[in-house]
């Protein structure tokens, strides 16, 4: 059984018609969930995850149930292989957005049901999928484009390092000192294929970019630190001058963002920005994802 905890759990003919799925309008597919479950599980509350989710399995002709932490007690009230046995009784699928990706990596183990992270602290395939999405309705195509993320290096970061280098693109980062991937990240990011340089700062790795990505300084979870967070990336919000070193880079953010911290107004609303088709993409990932696993699961 497949599943997708991230984005190398595919091949890169894989994403490729993952990517060809979710450019087809929803009445051109199948419907396969037709009359069936998909249990979407929520650890952390969300918009555009829970929204995106939902729709997507409607258009496929499932009907989606929301699932708050309290109801399944994971680990607490029932072991998470039993929580996903149990839900297999009942749904086609299971999407789960949670804390820890050790859940999601036992649930899928057990193959009774098809398995989709919609966040873990290791990734987020979903969004990474609507990021290539996003970059391929702008340029035609991921393959030869420059994209340079600024911020902390985090799932989000990792997750899109190999959608775009699955795809044939480059990726830069830039982080400070402490926000920076680990070697054991570095060395996996590059064994899957991803041609990808780290700098300190922003600067040195922004011109010839064709995408300036950035994050939330300040994760959901991540609220202790925020202090300590703030005072290392002060600086290094991306604005109208950071935006200059890259000449017709296109501007996303996975959102939510953080008007003033990570990055600034006119940048969010200007010209470059693409953070809304980039979420309207999220419906179109999660929709193709699941009717993608349907279909190799049949």
């Amino acid at each position: 059984m497949r599943h997708l905890l991230d984005i190398d759990d595919l091949t890169p003919a894989e994403l490729t018609r993952i990517c060809e799925i979710a450019q087809q309008p929803p009445a051109d597919l199948r419907r396969p969930f037709e009359g069936l479950g998909v249990a979407c599980f929520f650890e952390k509350p969300s918009a555009r995850t829970r929204n995106s989710t939902e729709i997507g399995v409607v258009q496929l002709g499932g009907h989606p149930i929301y699932i708050g932490p309290a109801e399944l007690g994971i680990d607490t009230r029932e072991s998470a292989e039993d929580v996903i046995r149990t839900l297999a009784c009942y749904h086609a699928a299971f999407c789960g957005r949670v804390y820890k990706h050790t859940v999601l990596e036992r649930m899928a183990a057990t193959n009774v049901v098809p398995v989709v992270n919609l966040l873990s602290d290791q990734a987020h395939p979903t969004q990474a999928i609507a990021d290539v999405l996003t970059v391929i309705g702008e340029f035609g195509s991921v393959e030869g484009r420059v994209v340079t993320y600024v911020g902390d290096s985090n799932n989000v970061t990792r997750s899109l390092a190999l959608a775009v280098g699955m795809l044939g693109g480059e990726m830069r980062v830039a982080s400070p000192p402490g926000y920076q991937f680990d070697e054991t990240s570095i060395d996996h990011l590059r064994a899957s294929g991803v041609e990808i340089t780290l700098a300190d700062h922003a600067s040195d790795v922004l011109p010839g970019s064709d995408v300036v990505y950035t994050d939330a300084w300040i994760s959901m979870g991540d609220e202790h630190e925020a202090e300590e967070r703030l005072r290392a990336f002060e600086g290094r919000a991306v604005n109208t001058a950071m935006m200059d070193q890259a000449p017709g880079a296109i501007f996303m953010h996975c959102l939510p963002a953080h008007r003033g911290e990570e990055v600034t107004d006119d940048v969010l609303d200007g010209p470059s920005s693409r953070i809304w088709p980039q979420a309207a993409n999220r419906l179109h990932s999660i929709r193709a994802i699941l009717a993608w696993l349907a279909e190799v699961n049949a």
